[in-house]
């Protein structure tokens, strides 16, 4: 019997419509499925355990023979909603920022912005799982997934990450994308396409089975996060990757 080829997905909102396919049996004899949050993805491509990562890209440098190969990816061209600075002051007053632990590539970002857009320094502060609590004052905090969006209403200062992005570099911004380190055949990687297509013509079923109410997930879906991986999105993903090295 032939070893099946085992995908990671991060286990957000923002990826269902992504691997709706193969929760609906699409590859189901060829592939495994496994969720988990974006860091701990790169690290399981990392030790082997999985083959195909929808990975963080600050963390594809960190995987040997690594190779984009899908027409797909998390992206944004506007505001993200999901990849957000939460504060109670403005930015140039915040002193410190925690930083989301599940997300490698969204602390980098913010890396970036600090030293390249809001040409601020504030401390940075490794975040544990109760951090969100402790978000005052002028201690502020990186949130990503579903748990910015349940953030949105309740904090007066929320700086999304992807359109700061936008707003310095006129790119548009990758947050992840498919990623392996295998040698995988074309027809497979044609398959793998088809079955991330078909999410996006069931929308509404799959709204209708992710209730959240919290956010208007048809906005999030068709507004927010920009899922192919087009030519402007490698730009901005390049540019990035550039920026992330001189830090």
């Amino acid at each position: 019997m032939q070893k099946k080829i085992r995908i990671g997905a991060v286990s957000y909102l923002n990826t269902k419509p992504l691997i709706y396919g193969f929760e609906q049996g699409l590859l189901k004899d060829e592939i495994e499925l496994v969720t988990d949050y974006p860091s701990k993805l790169a690290l399981l491509l990392q030790k082997n355990e999985i083959d195909i990562a929808l990975l963080p890209v600050a963390a594809i440098s960190t995987i040997t023979n690594a190779k984009a190969f899908s027409k797909f990816c998390i992206g944004a061209k506007q505001d993200v909603a999901s990849v957000c600075l939460f504060s109670e002051v403005p930015i140039e007053e915040i002193q410190e920022i925690y930083l989301d632990y599940q997300s490698r590539t969204s602390v980098t970002l913010l890396r970036v912005l600090l030293k390249h857009y809001w040409q601020t320094r504030p401390i940075l502060i490794e975040a544990d799982e109760q951090y969100i609590s402790t978000i005052k004052d002028k201690k502020a905090g990186v949130i990503i997934g579903d748990r910015a969006l349940e953030q949105l209403p309740n904090f007066p200062y929320v700086y999304d990450l992807a359109k700061a992005w936008q707003d310095y570099t006129q790119l548009p911004f990758v947050f992840a994308t498919w990623v392996t380190n295998q040698d995988l055949s074309e027809s497979f990687i044609e398959s793998f396409n088809q079955a991330n297509e078909l999410g996006f013509t069931h929308l509404n079923e799959i709204i209708a089975s992710n209730p959240f109410p919290s956010y208007d997930l048809k906005k999030y879906y068709t507004e927010n996060i920009f899922y192919p991986f087009d030519e402007d999105m490698k730009k901005g993903m390049t540019m990035f990757l550039k920026l992330a090295e001189q830090l």
